[in-house]
């Protein structure tokens, strides 16, 4: 048997963790500059005409008339957050598959003396108990069942947010109560070609015959039949896999015309995805770099462009990844424009222990003692403690600090002094 284990409203929960005076009342979170709400609590959902996404210049009254409390994204905190539920279910079995910051399958073959429903609802008291983040229990034979449980324990009340789909009965019950688009992995082509053929839920679907699935869903089709009839398909991984490319790109929290402040946001940006993949332990060997005006804008005359550069030497130095990007930047920047977005992409990545020097190049390695400083004080006191800038771009500048991304330290403590926090 599979757990999913899926954390409620994750990115505003966290909020309500440390601000407890807001149980039962309306939570939103922004994306980065507080462009648009990405996440919401129950009650906020419940709120049907504040709409995802739009930004938040057009719907601030609306906030205010439902007393909705806003907080910028703080992804240090929901990282920090995240590793702390994962390692709770590492107590419950060895083999956990981290699926997304807020999601995990967690292997619970073996237990067939165990009463499952009582496990379920022990694996979410005690995540509630430890980290104040509620959460859902869905368990199945499969990866694609064990999805579809969870959604029914967070959408039937009276299951409680543990469903335990543990019998023939109970997979043909959950079947037929789920619509074909509620199926993992089943996408939006799959579901209309599903439907001109007469099948609307996920048990009509297990009823088509597998030859039409295989010719016309191809074998992804194939696997979400095959898991929906209760023929694991989907192999369990427990370590994740590497990234074949690394970036990050958000907007300025103002236009700018002037190329230093622009250097000096991408090598900020640069700082971040550098340090991941050092955790990684690998290396480059492409740098892309892509610099956009605000397309939405009907007033500002638009320009994009972007440039990758191949790395004489694979690196994962920040500081040798600044100097390329800044020598990019110069062939895309044109005067008179004002930008809103600096994208920074790493490439080609390999393992660290697979670089090889350049013959006709002399040796760079950079100063690795400076690069192991920063990793150490990030990975203590929250990512981007300390990031690198431009030499030659005054770190007081006024108008950068009103555009760079705030970032909150890790302020959680460690298991061994945080306190548990009561059910009630």
């Amino acid at each position: 048997m599979i757990a999913m284990v899926d954390c409620n409203s994750f990115y505003a929960s966290c909020e309500q963790v440390f601000r407890p005076d807001l149980k039962g009342r309306p939570v939103a979170v922004l994306s980065n500059n507080d462009g648009c709400i990405i996440a919401k609590n129950k009650e906020a959902k419940a709120l049907t005409h504040i709409p995802y996404r739009d930004p938040l210049f057009k719907i601030k009254g609306l906030l205010a008339q439902n007393d909705v409390t806003l907080f910028s994204s703080n992804y240090t905190l929901y990282g920090d957050m995240s590793d702390r539920v994962m390692n709770v279910l590492r107590e419950f079995s060895p083999a956990v598959e981290v699926y997304s910051i807020d999601e995990s399958f967690v292997d619970l073959s073996g237990m067939i003396h165990v009463d499952l429903n009582a496990y379920g609802h022990q694996i979410k008291n005690t995540i509630v108990q430890r980290t104040g983040i509620p959460v859902g229990v869905g368990i199945a034979p499969t990866k694609v069942l064990a999805k579809l449980a969870n959604r029914i324990s967070k959408k039937v009340a009276h299951f409680d947010h543990v469903y335990v789909m543990d019998t023939e009965e109970r997979r043909i019950e959950a079947l037929n109560w789920a619509d074909t688009k509620d199926i993992w992995g089943l996408g939006k082509k799959h579901v209309e070609r599903l439907a001109h053929i007469g099948v609307f839920t996920a048990y009509a679907f297990t009823e088509v015959p597998l030859a039409w699935v295989r010719k016309e869903m191809t074998v992804v089709g194939e696997r979400l039949w095959r898991e929906l009839n209760g023929e694991s398909c989907i192999p369990f991984e427990t370590l994740p896999r590497k990234k074949k490319a690394i970036g990050t790109a958000k907007s300025f929290g103002k236009k700018l015309d002037n190329l230093p402040q622009i250097e000096e946001a991408c090598a900020y940006y640069i700082s971040e995805v550098s340090e991941v993949l050092r955790s990684q332990k690998c290396c480059c060997t492409q740098l892309r770099i892509y610099l956009t005006t605000n397309y939405h804008s009907t007033n500002d005359v638009q320009h994009a462009d972007k440039t990758i550069v191949t790395l004489s030497v694979p690196t994962n130095d920040t500081f040798m990844l600044i100097v390329e990007a800044k020598k990019a930047l110069k062939r895309i920047y044109k005067p008179g424009f004002k930008y809103k977005k600096v994208g920074v992409d790493l490439l080609g990545l390999i393992p660290e222990e697979q670089v090889q020097g350049n013959l006709f190049m002399p040796e760079a390695t950079g100063d690795k003692r400076l690069i192991k400083a920063f990793d150490a004080i990030n990975n203590r006191y929250g990512k981007s403690t300390v990031s690198a800038g431009l030499s030659g771009t005054s770190k007081s500048n006024k108008e950068w600090e009103l555009i760079k991304e705030e970032r909150s330290p890790r302020y959680t403590t460690q298991w061994d002094s945080l306190l548990e926090i009561g059910k009630g």
